[in-house]
């Protein structure tokens, strides 16, 4: 059976994971800090950004709007067409989703129809980068008007470019996931780029509220005690077991080498699944690719037969995945305000689903996944 998303664990990783777990201290330590620190070159921070690791993609959506304010009687504007750890965090403020509709192009935020779902209580907007597709950059435009505070879903958008500056590298706050099936894994992680004021939020925040000077945060077994360690701490705020551990940032330090290759090489993917369905009755992303980091390949499957598709794919031994069924549609967001009038996102939800797409994907195991395609078509 060929799957969805693969994880490329090669033998460096590997060894990167048993180095981590032979040092003996299995917290987070120095290479949390590393790996920060490497993050931060790839994404081409200025000086005025850094990056505050944590333990997953949903545990950085939460601070993110913590750290922009978001509170109990707040509200935040989002796509329906989403993945619900956005409205999870949301929730986890004690705020409550406002779903807005998303644009057929791109499958982002329809910043126009944002606009009219603005109410006294919105704090901030929740935009994603489907696919790793950038959204619509007007957000900002939006936001600045509307004095609202921007935390962006860029879970699937590691190493895209948007007019050649790479996401994360200015802005506001930028969420990262780093799972089993992103393009470069720690297993299990997240990450926020932001500002340094807002970043010094988080740290406390992912640690339990501890406040410390930055350079105790990362120290290790057998230089805590000489250093201070953790006996001269405060808490002044409400904090998370959110931290993360050495193990995770050394396999995400491994990955983070390879990435750059691996960002091209998904393209290529991409680029060919394009060539390959261009006579056939689906949408693909657009044709040209330069900028974009591909998470995975999603495409609409048109006249309603996207079921039909996926039964035919199984039968050939090919998974497919639906990515995703809009919030609205759940019995817990139904009732959330601009849930009634969504009509792309309830047209993406009936037609859209993700082909197979992972790093050194090879020429035979593409050919079965377009040949199965083809033949369903007839």
């Amino acid at each position: 059976m060929q799957p969805v998303f693969k994880a490329m664990i090669d033998g460096e990783t590997i060894a990167a994971a048993i180095e981590a777990l032979e040092s003996g201290w299995l917290g987070m330590g120095a290479t949390v800090a590393e790996f920060e620190a490497e993050l931060a070159r790839f994404l081409e921070l200025p000086d005025n950004r850094t990056v505050v690791a944590v333990n997953t993609g949903t545990s950085a959506l939460h601070l993110a709007l913590l750290a922009a304010g978001v509170g109990p009687g707040d509200e935040v504007l989002t796509p329906a067409f989403n993945n619900l750890a956005d409205m999870q965090a949301i929730l986890a403020c004690g705020a409550e989703p406002v779903f807005v509709d998303v644009r057929l192009d791109d499958y982002g935020i329809d910043v126009t129809g944002a606009e009219l779902m603005i109410g006294s209580a919105t704090k901030a907007v929740l935009p994603l980068h489907y696919m790793g597709f950038p959204c619509d950059e007007r957000v900002y435009e939006f936001a600045r008007e509307y004095e609202l505070r921007v935390v962006e879903d860029a879970c699937h958008a590691i190493g895209t470019r948007r007019d050649n500056r790479l996401i994360g590298s200015e802005g506001d706050l930028q969420c990262f996931s780093f799972d089993p099936i992103k393009t470069m894994t720690c297993i299990d992680g997240g990450a926020v780029t932001c500002s340094r004021e807002d970043a010094d939020k988080i740290r406390r925040a992912r640690l339990l509220g501890v406040v410390q000077p930055r350079e105790r945060q990362y120290l290790e077994v057998g230089r805590s005690l000489a250093d201070g360690g953790f006996g001269g701490y405060d808490v002044v705020d409400d904090g998370y077991r959110y931290h993360l551990a050495n193990l995770h940032a050394a396999i995400g330090l491994s990955q983070l080498k390879r990435l750059p290759e691996w960002i091209v090489n998904r393209r290529q993917i991409a680029r060919a699944y394009n060539v390959a369905f261009e006579n056939l009755p689906i949408v693909t992303p657009e044709a040209e690719l330069p900028q974009i980091s591909m998470f995975g390949y999603a495409i609409r499957a048109l006249g309603g037969e996207r079921d039909e598709l996926r039964a035919h794919l199984w039968e050939h031994e090919i998974d497919s995945g639906v990515h995703w069924r809009p919030a609205h549609w759940l019995t817990r967001f139904r009732s959330c305000r601009g849930a009634e009038r969504l009509p792309v996102s309830d047209l993406l939800g009936s037609e859209i689903m993700t082909l197979p797409l992972w790093s050194e994907m090879d020429e035979e195991e593409l050919a079965c996944v377009v040949d199965a395609v083809w033949g369903f078509y007839g």
